[in-house]
């Protein structure tokens, strides 16, 4: 694993077992999906880039903007699928024609691939990267790079 995945990975499992709050970004008290990659965001880069604006927990988004993959390509380093590595983060569109609204952190890649990420009534895990999580990825990316 490289210096950087190793970072990214060390610091979302300082997350685990954090309660699912949404719009949280607190690490022992609260959290969403995108509160634990904010997070890991300021332990290794600092303060966020940008302010983030409230948002629903609909997966069935009714404005059908994609800003969670907008944001995401703006402030992270777009990966092919086929290269994957431990630190990155992936988007998962969790129902089939609805807006790509979930985030992980990949922290194995093989022999058995898991990802950690905040969910609805289960808090900060990391959970077995299986088929069905596997076909919900849409993107993946790499945090910009991190000065050691």
């Amino acid at each position: 694993m490289s210096a950087p995945g190793q970072a990214v990975v060390a610091e979302a499992r300082r997350w685990l077992g954090t309660p699912y709050v949404h719009q949280a970004s607190c690490r022992g008290a609260g959290t969403d999906c995108l509160g634990l990659l904010r997070g890991v965001w300021r332990a290794l880069r600092g303060p966020e880039p940008l302010p983030i604006p409230p948002y629903t927990a609909d997966w069935n988004e009714a404005a059908r903007r994609e800003a969670l993959w907008e944001a995401a390509e703006a402030l992270l380093r777009p990966k092919p699928a086929e290269a994957a590595a431990p630190g990155d983060v992936l988007l998962f569109r969790m129902t089939s024609g609805g807006v790509a609204k979930h985030l992980g952190i990949q922290s194995e890649v093989t022999p058995a691939p898991r990802f950690i990420h905040a969910y609805t009534g289960h808090g900060v895990v990391e959970s077995p990267l299986s088929t069905p999580w596997a076909r919900r990825i849409v993107a993946r990316f790499a945090f910009p790079e991190i000065e050691e």
